[in-house]
């Protein structure tokens, strides 16, 4: 017997609904929120290219229920016929969003504010909607702050998925498979295509990096990358650095020789050794200014004049003077360098690219490159629904990067 639903609301979702799996997953969200629906209206595409509509009623058993159910379903486009006008509550209580907030996805978010629709500045998930005059941004929970205007029903808001094209292309920004058996220099080439793409627009290139980068020897050609302007940003920890730092002081890393792959006498101390002499020095920077630090990733960035936001853990040693040990304020840190990023590369990190996944707008294509095939569905898993991925060797793949980036890598090797 089905439950009569108390509250109801009429729904529209337009797309390729049915080949896509899209509606299959809309209906799902419904029945696991405890919801109901009936269909009311189905368009289906006479064309394969053609999008369906299906305008449909969607019920629950209070108004609360209801609103959690609405703003579930948006993330997926399910839009309401009749946007009316959103609710819009003060923060009493810093730290702590009013009860039936409105929790943003990553993707395209428009607010209806006095007749009109307003683009969301900087949509990022699992945050709030704030209300700042005619403007509306995405504000994290540990930002709020009482008497601020935070938007808490799914009435007056509308999101915009990525349309998903219906492409028998074997690679694409908007699709979240796993490649690990297509032609390397083809998906080289593709992402080398999606930098070069960002950088005719004016965009940044986003790097997230672990030490695998250092671990596997790729660090030499992320250093082209870097001179060849296809790294602007690094987001990281302290081990890349780390170790990064300790291979152009010792030429090791975790105490491995990177030119003979073995370990050697008191190589278990170079990293803590290296992580000392920056900080004697004061900062990345100043070891570079003071020239004790003379090649490297690290080097590479400062001497070129870009940016990397080291954000630290519990089991750093040291850390190195650059990390942030608050994580707030690595959060932040991270956030301030996004605007004008065009292309986010994720190579040998499982917890940072989770991390940047989280705070970046779905409109940013994003690729993840790790020999763990979990690495690289996670970002999927976790919302950042263009992620694509790539399971290889790190340190190959940025070398193939760098080859087709950076011509003049191929006569320094």
């Amino acid at each position: 017997m089905r439950r009569r639903s108390v509250q109801t609301e009429t729904v529209e979702i337009t797309g390729h609904l049915m080949d896509s799996g899209l509606l299959s997953r809309v209906l799902d969200d419904i029945r696991g929120y405890g919801g109901d629906y009936t269909l009311d209206k189905f368009d289906l595409g006479y064309d394969k290219d053609d999008p369906s509509t299906v305008r449909m009623t969607v019920g629950a058993e209070d108004e609360e229920a209801l609103q959690r159910l609405l703003m579930r379903i948006q993330t997926k486009g399910a839009n309401l016929v009749d946007p009316g006008t959103p609710e819009i509550s003060e923060v009493t209580q810093d730290g702590v969003f009013p009860d039936g907030f409105y929790s943003t996805t990553n993707l395209p978010t428009s607010v209806r504010l006095n007749g009109r629709w307003v683009q969301v500045r900087n949509p990022e998930m699992d945050c709030g909607l704030l209300v700042e005059g005619d403007a509306v941004r995405t504000i994290p929970m540990s930002e709020v702050r009482t008497g601020m205007r935070i938007i808490s029903s799914a009435q007056g808001v509308k999101v915009t998925p990525p349309l998903v094209a219906n492409t028998e292309e074997s690679f694409g920004f908007m699709e979240s498979e796993v490649s690990s058996e297509k032609p390397q220099r083809v998906l080289v080439m593709q992402v080398a295509d999606g930098m070069r793409e960002a950088k005719a627009n004016g965009q940044k290139v986003l790097w997230v990096g672990g030490p695998g980068i250092v671990h596997t020897g790729a660090a030499p050609a992320m250093v082209a990358l870097v001179e060849a302007g296809f790294v602007d940003v690094l987001f990281a920890g302290n081990a890349l650095a780390t170790h990064d730092i300790e291979s152009s002081l010792y030429g090791t890393s975790l105490g491995v020789d990177l030119a003979h792959g073995r370990g050697v006498e008191h190589g278990h101390e170079h990293h803590i050794r290296a992580i000392n002499t920056i900080r004697k020095a004061g900062s990345i920077a100043e070891a570079v200014s003071q020239g004790v630090l003379t090649s490297g990733v690290m080097h590479a960035l400062v001497k070129n004049g870009k940016s990397f936001v080291l954000v630290g853990s519990v089991r750093d040693d040291g850390p190195l003077p650059d990390v942030y040990t608050d994580v707030l304020e690595g959060q932040r840190a991270m956030r301030a360098e996004l605007p004008g990023v065009g292309y986010c590369l994720m190579a040998a990190t499982m917890l940072h690219s989770v991390a940047t996944g989280n705070i970046l707008p779905a409109s940013i294509p994003l690729t993840c490159v790790d020999i763990n095939p979990a690495t690289v569905t996670k970002l999927a898993d976790r919302g950042s629904s263009q992620a694509r991925g790539i399971v290889t060797d790190v340190g190959l793949f940025i070398e193939h990067l760098a080859r087709e980036l950076a011509p003049d890598y191929a006569d320094i090797k």
